[in-house]
């Protein structure tokens, strides 16, 4: 696995090397809880939890599932977006704007447990990357950017009133920043208050080679004064931006952010930050304008003590009495579609919502986890109990452009086939590329990738199968993997019939065992 602890009191960037994208981060006490933009794939708002704000595990989901109808199907790049996390009176509030839902919360007063049902604070359109703001004088606020592509608005940042139960807004808003000239792209605000001064910490310049934003006023609806605190600079970390930051008992100050690495999706790194004339001096290397660039090795936080290295789990052996927290379904989720039995997870083949799926781009039982390291190989041992003619089962390496390896089931016999799809103008396609007969029920399948050159934004992706577990046989050629919407390439499995629609078949999925190639 990658670990970012190096055991010595340092650490490496990035702390997460999966595709927590647009985190949000909060210090309660001696623990830090950090979210991330999930987008359509349930559950939902994964919360993740540290000691150290380097060693990192989830522990719970804030969103079971979208509240609308629309999200049993995938709902590709759309959904949960750019959220913000708070403590305020002894609850846990969560903010995400859905870019064609609108603002929406939940809240807790235990984020290892259940959540609350998701509030529509606003239905909107295009309205995005909200976050709550409560003042010290009983007033509260939300300050969100807008989506282009849903209002035709960008690069602009609104302050609304709110209701200091968090539950509605007061007012149509207030623009308080402007960043349609300088800052293109200008999105992801958080708001926080120190030292007289509100700040507005703001990404712009886009994903891939964005720079960090802070924005100070002494009054809530500016005039803003504006700096650039965070750019690529001479490291390699390209786009560092959009986070959160937190302070701790020691004085320090610490800063979290993603960087985009397209397959890899948008990992985290962690930045010392310290506070020079009331302005956020962040990585390192800054220069007289205030602006640094990141770290790569670092002294860890002090945080008083030393805590034991964790990292987010992988493999599984299904086991446990739900599924583990590494997975995610693809678009909202029945119990029904799985059973964890005492011979490992049953996956069933049946359609569950639509006789027109025909793609795993369509597919909303496909069960998937993150990428959490640069090289890879995930196996599977699955035995397939077929029960009509194309129930199959599989092992996916998902994308808008995406290839999978599976068993299928034809009137002769059963076959390992080797398949490519993807997004394909309104809709999507499958081709199977080879196709191969093979004797018995149960397979062991293998993805795996790596980087050319360690040129990181390119995944080259190679999928294999043994019948005995020890010799592995590649099928089709090594292939590019890409991302999806807005998310990077995910590890998947599979139960289905794109021919039958109520097939009592089923695939007993073992294990997968993910480990570093």
């Amino acid at each position: 696995m990658w670990t970012a602890d190096l055991g010595n009191g340092q650490y490496k960037n990035p702390i997460v090397y999966a595709d927590y994208s647009d985190p949000d981060v909060i210090r309660v006490g001696e623990d830090f809880f950090m979210t991330a933009s999930s987008f359509n794939f349930s559950p939902g708002l994964p919360i993740l939890h540290s000691k150290d704000l380097v060693n990192w595990k989830v522990v719970s989901y804030a969103l079971d599932r979208m509240p609308f109808k629309e999200y049993n199907l995938p709902q590709h790049g759309k959904g949960v977006w750019a959220p913000a996390l708070r403590y305020h009176n002894g609850e846990f509030y969560i903010y995400f704007g859905a870019p064609d839902e609108g603002v929406m919360m939940v809240k807790t007063k235990d984020p290892f447990g259940t959540w609350e049902a998701p509030v529509l604070v606003k239905e909107a359109n295009g309205w995005i990357d909200t976050c709550p703001f409560w003042d010290e004088d009983g007033n509260a606020y939300l300050i969100h950017a807008f989506a282009n592509s849903r209002c035709g608005i960008k690069s602009i940042l609104h302050i609304n009133k709110m209701a200091p139960d968090g539950k509605s807004l007061l007012d149509e808003g207030t623009m308080v920043v402007d960043g349609r000239i300088n800052n293109p792209t200008l999105e992801g605000p958080k708001m926080y208050k120190r030292n007289g001064y509100y700040y507005i910490f703001a990404p712009a310049g886009g994903v891939e080679k964005g720079w960090q934003m802070v924005y100070r006023s002494k009054n809530i609806y500016g005039p803003y004064e504006e700096r650039i605190t965070l750019a690529q600079g001479n490291s390699p970390v390209n786009g560092p931006h959009q986070g959160g930051y937190v302070e701790l008992e020691s004085g320090e100050s610490w800063f979290i952010h993603f960087q985009d690495l397209e397959p890899y999706g948008r990992i985290l790194h962690l930045q010392p930050m310290e506070w020079v004339d009331d302005w956020p001096h962040m990585g390192q290397n800054v220069n007289e304008a205030g602006c640094g660039e990141p770290v790569l090795i670092h002294q860890k936080p002090n945080v008083g003590k030393t805590y034991p290295i964790i990292v987010p789990a992988t493999s599984d052996d299904f086991k446990g009495k739900e599924l583990g927290l590494q997975w995610q379904w693809q678009a909202n989720y029945d119990k029904d579609w799985y059973r964890l039995e005492k011979e490992g997870l049953k996956l069933r083949t049946k359609k569950f919502v639509s006789s027109d799926i025909s793609t795993l781009y369509e597919l909303p039982n496909l069960l998937t986890q993150m990428i959490q390291m640069p090289v890879f190989n995930a196996t599977v041992k699955v035995t397939l109990s077929a029960a009509s003619k194309k129930d199959q089962c599989g092992l996916a390496l998902t994308g808008k452009s995406y290839h999978y390896i599976s068993l299928i089931h034809e009137e002769d016999g059963n076959y390992v086939q080797f398949v490519e799809g993807g997004e394909q103008g309104k809709g999507s396609f499958e081709r199977v590329k080879i196709k191969r007969k093979v004797e018995g029920d149960t397979i062991y399948l293998r993805a795996h990738m790596h980087n050319e050159s360690n040129v990181l934004e390119d995944g080259i992706g190679q999928l294999s199968y043994s019948l005995d577990g020890v010799h592995f046989e590649e099928l089709g050629l090594p292939f590019y993997t890409y991302p999806g919407g807005w998310v990077g390439t995910k590890i998947g499995i599979f139960a289905t019939n794109f021919v039958q629609n109520n097939s009592m078949g089923y695939a007993t999925f073992e294990y997968i065992d993910i480990e570093e190639a």
